[in-house]
């Protein structure tokens, strides 16, 4: 079973994830104002989720469509021994322990906005 988590607000006004085994385990709003950079809402709503794992592929790809592009936002989740970090347009999937496949990653998300402390995924 694939998880991982999305804020919502990192999803472009009027785009639908449509993805029929998908699931919604947890959701929740929280001030993360602390942690937040220029552009980014104050308080975001965290949704978690998870589907079965031969999903994986449909929804990095559905995500890659849908993020904003402009304001540094992703989406991770996990599936078997990878993880995948989907950004607006672009997908990166590695093994877990896989320090090229994360680095590769991380700067990606350097470049496109992400703030360093926000680079915080887990493997």
């Amino acid at each position: 079973m694939l998880r991982g988590r999305l804020l919502t607000e990192s999803l472009r006004v009027g785009a639908d994830l449509r993805i029929p085994s998908l699931h919604v385990v947890r959701v929740g709003r929280h001030d993360v104002s602390s942690s937040t950079s220029a552009g980014q809402p104050r308080v975001w709503t965290f949704l978690d989720f998870e589907a079965p794992d031969d999903a994986a592929d449909e929804l990095a790809t559905a995500l890659a469509e849908i993020l904003v592009g402009d304001q540094g936002w992703y989406a991770d989740f996990e599936v078997g021994d990878d993880h995948v970090v989907v950004f607006p347009g672009r997908v990166f999937r590695y093994t877990k322990g896989d320090r090229a496949g994360r680095d590769a990653a991380v700067a990606h998300g350097r470049s496109v906005g992400v703030p360093e402390h926000q680079l915080d995924w887990g493997e």
